[in-house]
């Protein structure tokens, strides 16, 4: 069985870090739920097109959709062997009414982006709500029977210090979620936030500090009872990402709308980020597409930079199943100085990064890849 993921690029409002594929443009909203329908029955050949295992509906801000459109949308798909739908809020958009609409769909997993319980850092990053909208949005949806519910945080502020980034995680745990992802700012370009570290508007937060906060992340989580799963995901025991996982996995996944990837084991496609183009595209029934076909080689590197990202590491055995034993060989040759060094753990026939590995863990996989 495979994933499907849903794009809806629609937000009110930019973050100043975000350079995901989105837009402002609310009007199209009903258009491209048209063009998400068509799109799923263009491509029912496609070699992941189902039975879905997980539904993962991401953006932009989902939750600026409708329940009417939502509804409209899931109605379309096949979700009676899913056993995970999940569907990305902003906080301010979990009404009680909200929450009980989409769990009356289905919904059974809500990701939602806190990034900060710091109403300064909130306005900073130019988001729509405030902390207390955060622990409200957990309520509305465990009243409406949602009990799976991831949080995103985000450090590394300029100026922040490692007692406020603790309030956060701490803050987060006191709201008893099932799931937690914790991700450093990025300053990617073309973005606000880079633009304003370029005029000097800000200054960005030192190496050893933000080094440091990741590791009061792993501690005060695994204190709470979290296990750290994926460099940036912590879960409690049985509330693992189970469609994020399939991907860090090469399961295969099927992608729709505007900007969407998807992956059938050997090739990986991804359709127009262009909203307009994509629903022209879709209404003459053409799907708006590019694709890249994966050699033995390609495979095998994905395989390395993805399941070093989470805690059970590198399949070994696997690895000598689809490249062979000259291709372990290689892959334990050149583990065997970051063995040594205490950045790799070799055990059994998995090969995984310790804590010391992860603040590396670019160089690392960089060096066990062939490209």
């Amino acid at each position: 069985m495979s994933g499907l993921y849903i794009h809806i690029p629609f937000c009110k409002s930019r973050c100043v870090y975000c350079g995901f594929y989105s837009t402002t443009r609310a009007s199209l909203a009903r258009d491209y739920v048209d063009a998400l329908i068509m799109e799923m029955a263009l491509r029912r050949d496609y070699p992941a097109a189902g039975p879905w295992h997980t539904i993962y509906i991401g953006g932009g801000t989902p939750s600026q959709l409708s329940a009417e459109l939502l509804e409209k949308l899931l109605s379309a798909v096949d979700c009676s062997g899913a056993s995970e739908i999940t569907l990305e809020c902003n906080p301010d958009d979990v009404t009680p009414g909200f929450a009980r609409a989409i769990a009356s769909l289905g919904v059974n997993r809500v990701s939602m982006g806190a990034q900060t319980f710091s109403d300064a850092r909130l306005k900073f990053l130019r988001r729509r709500h405030d902390s207390g909208e955060i622990a409200a949005a957990v309520d509305n949806l465990r009243a409406a029977g949602i009990g799976n519910i991831s949080v995103d945080l985000m450090y590394g502020f300029p100026g922040e210090t490692i007692g406020e980034w603790r309030s956060d995680i701490r803050r987060t745990v006191a709201l008893d979620v099932e799931h937690l992802s914790a991700y450093c700012l990025m300053y990617e370009e073309g973005t606000p936030l880079y633009n304003m570290r370029a005029r000097g508007e800000i200054e960005e937060l030192d190496e050893e500090t933000s080094r440091e906060m990741f590791n009061v992340l792993c501690d005060e989580l695994h204190a709470a009872g979290y296990e750290h799963y994926e460099i940036s995901n912590f879960a409690r025991p049985g509330f693992r990402s189970v469609h994020n996982s399939s991907y860090w996995q090469q399961t295969p996944y099927m992608g729709i709308g505007a900007a969407a990837h998807s992956f059938d084991g050997s090739s990986r496609q991804w359709n127009v980020a262009d909203l307009r183009r994509y629903i022209k595209s879709i209404g003459e029934g053409v799907v708006p597409f590019e694709r890249e076909e994966l050699d033995a080689d390609t495979c095998y590197d994905e395989a390395v930079m993805l399941q070093l990202r989470t805690r059970e590491g590198i399949d070994l055995d696997g690895v000598e199943r689809r490249w062979g034993r000259e291709r372990l060989a290689y892959c334990m040759q050149q583990a065997a100085t970051y063995i040594d060094d205490g950045l790799l753990e070799h055990c059994g026939s998995r090969l995984s990064l310790t804590r010391a590995g992860l603040f590396v863990s670019d160089m690392i996989m960089s060096d066990l890849m062939l490209g």
